[in-house]
């Protein structure tokens, strides 16, 4: 479970991350975001401005277990976030990861991944589409227990984690 806080300030459009330490797959993860944002940031809203705002993001590894390479996704919802100045849905976790051209991962070992968030008092889910296969492996349950909402791309996932169905 991950924490991003983002801020954003006046500027020219710098991005500065932290948090990550030296963990290299990590701040990987988050320029990707980063580089999806500024490049598609139009397709969320027109309001939306990457050369006359800085971004500032922090990540917090929240049990202590260390940093994860599938940070993209919710990097990119965290930072259309704090650019449109909307909190995304409360007990919202979001998993899933993209590449720089937007392509969605599918979540590994989703039953654990659940009872991570449910450990955590997560109430609502929001998973990719291509993790649906996989939740026969879920005990229903623990199934039962969220709010599931499925996303197809990640300016789906936006609009779904900020409740703009």
């Amino acid at each position: 479970m991950y924490k991003i806080e983002t801020q954003v300030v006046s500027g020219a459009g710098k991005f500065e991350k932290t948090g990550l330490g030296s963990d290299r797959e990590a701040k990987e993860a988050i320029e990707t975001a980063f580089r999806f944002f500024r490049a598609n940031s139009k397709k969320i809203s027109g309001t939306i401005t990457t050369t006359t705002k800085d971004y500032l993001m922090h990540v917090r590894d929240i049990n202590g277990v260390g940093l994860t390479s599938e940070l993209s996704l919710a990097a990119f919802v965290a930072l259309c976030s704090g650019a449109l100045d909307r909190p995304c849905q409360s007990q919202l976790v979001i998993l899933g990861s993209m590449s720089i051209g937007g392509t969605i991962n599918k979540v590994e070992e989703l039953a654990n991944v659940l009872q991570v968030c449910f450990d955590a008092g997560a109430k609502k889910v929001l998973m990719p589409m291509s993790s649906a296969t996989d939740i026969g492996t879920v005990p229903p349950e623990l199934f039962a227990k969220f709010q599931i909402s499925f996303y197809q791309s990640p300016e789906d996932a936006v609009f779904k984690a900020l409740g703009v169905e």
